[in-house]
């Protein structure tokens, strides 16, 4: 099982789109944004679909809005996750906030490992509005009311007596204009196409600057100049300037190579007045 997945795997190369199409389709919601699954409640199901009756789906709270409700659910998460013998560790204090980078990497993480078990393929006996539901009434998840796929089919067709002009009378698009809709729509495919790279792209530069961030938040290594400087460049505020230069004038300046190079300056403008 691919537990321990690097950084530069290409499962964290998956974008926010795509990770959200699974969640979706897998689990019949509708979330629209990776921080929604904060509460860990979607990734409970998701284990759920994966590994049938290992997750106490009654001990899920599908309605967490507080960060004591959802570390509750991470805990029957980490519950799973020591059943199941999976090594990644579980950074909870960082999920409940909700943070987009955060919830995307670990979602990333756990579409890969899920696809690693059933191979991507969807489970069709699973029923997840059935399995989140409590005391027959279905929970208030996000997306929970939407409509299956089927009915969404069936509500195309006008009930029988919904008016006087029949099926038979409603035209379909003109020869002509289905060549202009079939070029919009591929059109639409290629700009989603790079859409989702621009996304895997973003995503990975931004989690590199991360790193940075965290690695110059370590207490040992807070005051170094480097460190400093560097910072001066993270928490830049202005758009319109690079504050490079702030940093390196703030790294000569510490590191004194501004005042050896004036010493310099002097001694040699001495040795050729003594000359």
């Amino acid at each position: 099982m691919a537990t321990n997945i690097g950084m530069m795997d290409s499962a964290y190369f998956v974008g926010r789109n795509e990770i959200l199409t699974w969640i979706n389709d897998r689990l019949q919601l509708n979330l629209s944004r990776v921080e929604e699954a904060a509460s860990g409640a979607v990734q409970c199901q998701m284990l759920d679909m994966t590994f049938p009756g290992v997750v106490p789906m009654h001990k899920v709270n599908f309605d967490a809005k507080n960060e004591y409700d959802m570390i509750q659910n991470y805990k029957v998460l980490q519950d799973v996750f020591n059943k199941l013998k999976i090594t990644k560790p579980l950074e909870i204090n960082r999920l409940v906030k909700g943070r987009p980078l955060d919830n995307l990497e670990f979602l990333q993480w756990l579409k890969r490992f899920c696809d690693s078990i059933n191979g991507g393929i969807m489970n069709e006996n699973y029923n997840p509005v059935e399995r989140r539901s409590r005391n027959g009434k279905e929970r208030s998840v996000k997306g929970s009311n939407k409509i299956p796929k089927s009915l969404q089919t069936n509500n195309n067709h006008p009930p029988p007596n919904s008016g006087s002009v029949g099926l038979s009378k409603v035209s379909g698009p003109k020869p002509t204009k289905a060549a202009e809709v079939q070029a919009l729509l591929k059109e639409l495919a290629d700009l989603k196409i790079s859409t989702d790279l621009l996304e895997k792209e973003r995503d990975f530069y931004f989690s590199k600057l991360r790193d940075v961030e965290i690695l110059c938040q370590t207490p040992e290594l807070d005051d170094l100049p480097i460190v400093v400087a560097v910072k001066k460049i993270l928490y830049a505020t202005d758009a319109n300037e690079s504050a490079l230069e702030d940093a390196q004038e703030y790294l000569n300046q510490s590191l004194g190579v501004e005042d050896e190079a004036e010493a310099n300056g002097e001694q040699q403008e001495e040795e050729k007045t003594q000359a």
